[in-house]
């Protein structure tokens, strides 16, 4: 998988570095996740990167749109790899758990603004908010115990 984030990156006119191609693995096995698990993840292989160095990284890969930030209402910013689909995001309003919805309706924006005012509209993004089937589960268990299943 190295030598693909390796393209990526070429493909982008940035230069591999390892700091770059741990933290594109970091969000390939760990999507939504906040700056602070990414460096936890990539200090896991290379102890000795700095914060700043992953926060360059994140920084230089979204602006390149190898990465994807996002921050849901109330949230920490987190981030993840897949990019270039305008996918959406369920997120917990219990635990803050995030999981990725495919687009609304067909292709990007997926979505038709009732007024576009004029915009030359690219992206829609849409934000379901519920609660997980584990906060779910946590939520009506003491109940069951309590009161039993009907």
């Amino acid at each position: 998988m190295t030598s693909d984030f390796e393209t990526q990156l070429r493909a982008v006119s940035l230069r591999v570095t390892r700091p770059r191609l741990a933290v594109l693995a970091a969000l390939r096995d760990h999507p939504h996740v906040d700056t602070d698990t990414v460096i936890a993840l990539v200090r896991a292989d290379q102890p000795t990167v700095s914060h700043q160095a992953v926060y360059d990284v994140l920084r230089a890969l979204t602006d390149a749109g190898l990465v994807r930030r996002i921050q849901p209402a109330g949230a920490t910013a987190r981030y993840e790899s897949r990019v270039g689909d305008n996918h959406h995001h369920v997120v917990c309003r219990s635990c803050g758990a995030i999981a990725d919805v495919d687009c609304a309706v067909g292709h990007a924006p997926c979505l038709t603004a009732s007024d576009d005012h004029g915009f030359e509209v690219d992206e829609a993004e849409v934000v379901y908010w519920g609660t997980c089937p584990d906060c779910a589960t946590e939520r009506t268990s003491p109940l069951i115990r309590q009161f039993g299943r009907k």
